[in-house]
């Protein structure tokens, strides 16, 4: 399924798709494509990106080519989503320690569209952070790692 979707192969690239997209939401899949998580991921974002032409913009980046974003925004988990808006990263409140980056699949197509939804309206209303509209059972559960403590 990630076919059908553009990838970054390097930080060139996705420098210029975090400066270049404007007025939608910037949609960064972090991953693998042979993972099975992440091809679940890729058929849920392939199959939403036409519907959220007009609101989002939707990109695949392999962690393996991408080390320097891998590591700034602790990409310990595949797949990991990341979120932005004319340039600036969006967070999101999934009731989670951490706000940075939505980590798995979604459980649902539905959950990503709204989710997609609020991140849009949240950013055309200048805001940085919004709240997730997604059942709290329908995002998955992980531990933090800290390195070096």
């Amino acid at each position: 399924m990630s076919l059908f979707l553009p990838k970054l192969c390097c930080k060139k690239d996705i420098d210029e798709v975090i400066k270049g997209v404007a007025e939608k939401v910037l949609v960064l899949r972090f991953g693998r494509d042979e993972d099975a998580v992440c091809l679940q991921l890729d058929e849920i974002l392939s199959k939403t990106a036409h519907d959220l032409s007009n609101m989002a913009s939707i990109y695949l980046v392999d962690v393996d080519k991408a080390p320097i974003y891998t590591r700034y925004f602790d990409i310990s988990y595949i797949p990991s989503t990341v979120f932005f808006f004319n340039g600036q990263h969006m967070k999101v409140d999934y009731g989670s320690p951490d706000h940075t980056k939505f980590v798995g699949s979604f459980k649902t197509k539905q959950d990503f569209i709204d989710l997609i939804e609020v991140i849009y309206c949240g950013a055309m209303r200048g805001k940085l952070i919004v709240q997730s509209p997604i059942d709290p059972r329908n995002i998955p559960k992980y531990d933090l790692l800290y390195h070096g403590i």
